[in-house]
């Protein structure tokens, strides 16, 4: 018998869940799928095969179109509605291929015809477990990139806030974020909506500190024609535009009160009426807000609403400035380093001990956003070699002659880092991450990355990278 090489490849073998009402039909596809290396359970109804996917997780459904019941493309859509991705064959008699191909339509990988050629079987079932595991591959490599690529750092502040977005992220909550100009509140945003189900929709940002009140308004629920003088055709707002993804408030904190009331009924019904309409438009939307000025104090003096802070303080998310968290200096300057070094068309350079003990002391008062625009002025002033003290502002080194009293003795240590090579040693584990998904198959790991193979190859020659084998 034909084994495939995934199950085999993995710790623990695939799971695959058969629903068709014909015992004979299941028990010939639990015994073919069985040998082959697969974990199988097998079910008579839709309603049957819900519940089974509910104690998940599974790999494949294997799911026939004419069931007693609620019928296999009913089953399907429903499937389909909780989980987009999970892979699904249809079973289909001789003479209803249209439907299955109507089911493929819809979401499903492929069909299988009866009677079933075993071998056909085999090859159709590696094909969309394969499928299966590339896509969750994707998902942990885009999850493992988002990381790396917002928020850089590995202080005991920035693990805490990885576990605390990896905990909300799933859910609908309406989130808070809390912390001083420049800490990052909106790359946190963003990681919360791309570790969420809504990564593949909108993420739109709403500059509220900068629009006023009644342009604020139409931008964000949409006019209709004629509605104002001005509005030459209709407009759709920001919440529609967000629709079943989300939406971002920066600076939530100076939307006038007139707006508050409106998002505050938003934010209850889900629905809302455009600038000059008579009919609500409803909106599946999740509410991300910002802030760097303490909402309850504005709640006390009368500037904020009561009931919408309320309703925005679901979850809170608090986050540290850079004084706080001395320990990814080093981390976030590399980070820098490497970006602009790129951007900017130039070759990577390195801090000197003395530069990157000024950093460390230094206190940032303008947190990450200032850290990089230093480091992003130092790329673009300085002749490609090391970082020296001459390329910092004179406010940083007039902190630093007085010493590194407060900064931790393990953060000062690292000053002898070189930073080039902090930056090859993070790119080389991620190949080499990536080697070990793509089971040392460099052609699939390249379109995994989303680079040339060649340009994977010149890397893994470049930065010593082990291959697995």
């Amino acid at each position: 018998m034909d084994r495939p090489a995934s199950p085999a490849a993995r710790r623990f073998p695939f799971r695959i869940l058969v629903v068709d009402d014909e015992e004979t039909v299941r028990e010939i596809l639990v015994h073919l799928l069985e040998e082959a290396g697969y974990q199988v359970v097998a079910v008579p109804s839709a309603e049957d095969g819900l519940k089974e996917l509910d104690r998940g997780p599974w790999d494949l459904l294997i799911l026939d179109l004419m069931l007693p019941g609620m019928g296999g493309l009913e089953m399907l859509r429903t499937v389909k509605e909780k989980d987009p991705e999970q892979g699904v064959l249809m079973v289909t008699a001789f003479g209803s291929v249209e439907t299955a191909v109507q089911a493929m339509k819809e979401g499903a990988f492929d069909y299988l015809s009866k009677p079933f050629r075993h071998a056909e079987v085999l090859v159709t079932v590696r094909n969309a477990v394969h499928q299966r595991e590339l896509l969750s591959e994707n998902k942990a490599l885009r999850r493992a990139l988002a990381r790396g690529g917002e928020l850089v750092g590995k202080s005991a502040p920035i693990q805490e806030l990885q576990r605390l977005i990896d905990q909300i992220a799933p859910s609908r909550s309406t989130v808070l974020i809390q912390g001083e100009s420049g800490t990052g509140k909106e790359l946190v945003a963003h990681a919360i909506h791309n570790r969420s189900p809504r990564a593949g929709r909108p993420f739109v940002v709403v500059n509220s500190g900068s629009v006023p009140s009644d342009l604020l308004e139409s931008n964000l629920f949409g006019h209709l024609k004629g509605a104002f003088t001005g509005a030459v055709a209709s407009k759709k707002g920001l919440f529609e535009v967000a629709h079943e993804g989300s939406l971002f408030f920066d600076e939530i904190s100076s939307i006038q009160p007139e707006v508050q009331a409106k998002l505050l009924r938003v934010i209850q019904e889900r629905e809302f009426l455009p600038v000059g309409a008579v009919e609500s438009v409803r909106v599946d939307v999740r509410i991300i807000a910002a802030t760097n000025i303490d909402l309850k104090d504005l709640v006390e003096q009368g500037r904020f609403r009561e009931d919408l802070y309320y309703r925005l303080n679901v979850i809170t998310v608090n986050l540290p400035p850079l004084r706080e968290r001395r320990e990814d200096i080093p981390l976030l300057a590399g980070h820098f380093l490497r970006h602009f070094a790129r951007e900017n068309g130039r070759p990577l350079p390195g801090l000197r001990p003395e530069t990157l003990k000024a950093l460390m002391v230094y206190s940032w008062p303008g947190n990450v956003r200032e850290l990089e625009n230093l480091i992003e002025r130092a790329v673009v002033l300085g002749n490609g070699g090391t970082i020296g003290l001459d390329l910092l502002p004179t406010e940083v080194l007039e902190q630093g002659r007085g010493g590194g009293e407060g900064v931790p003795v393990a953060a000062l240590e690292e000053t002898e880092l070189n930073y080039a090579e902090t930056v090859a040693r993070f790119e080389r584990e991620l190949i080499e991450e990536t080697l070990r998904r793509a089971r040392g198959v460099q052609r699939r790991a390249a379109r995994i990355l989303g680079i040339k193979p060649t340009t994977l190859n010149e890397k893994i020659r470049r930065l010593g990278v082990k291959i697995p084998r």
